[in-house]
């Protein structure tokens, strides 16, 4: 059985979200998500998210392509593996190449994980639904 994983904020839930999600769920048996809880998104973004975590998790659980639902409370990847022993990560291409990535992958691959990024669904993100609701 292949476990997947993947994290996200998913705030204001929208079709990149989605995406990502049924992408993941055909390459793996089982998908478990990671969502960010308000403290990590605060810590890594610098801003609270506009959806709170408990309404977030609860959209992700209602996602047919999603398995389980756990707290993403760290960004420490290999940590999450430690935990949850999933086979392959899934990730947004929009981090592929970065230093960040460039060690999580270093790190899950010792280990026998596989990595595997999709293309970034262009012209949505939480960001811009967020400054278009502050711009009008």
């Amino acid at each position: 059985m292949i476990i997947g994983y993947t994290t996200g904020v998913f705030d204001m839930f929208h079709v990149g979200h989605l995406n990502l999600l049924r992408r993941a769920r055909e390459n793996c048996d089982r998908l478990i998500v990671g969502v960010s809880t308000d403290e990590v998104v605060r810590e890594y973004k610098h801003h609270d998210p506009i959806v709170p975590f408990g309404e977030r998790v609860e959209i992700v659980k209602a996602i047919r392509y999603v398995d389980e639902v756990v707290a993403q409370t760290t960004m420490d990847k290999f940590a999450a593996w430690e935990k949850l022993r999933f086979n392959r990560l899934f990730h947004g291409n929009d981090w592929k190449g970065s230093a960040m990535y460039n060690e999580v992958e270093a790190r899950l691959r010792a280990v026998g994980v596989e990595v595997v990024y999709f293309e970034y669904t262009k012209g949505t993100s939480s960001t811009l639904l967020s400054e278009r609701l502050r711009n009008g």
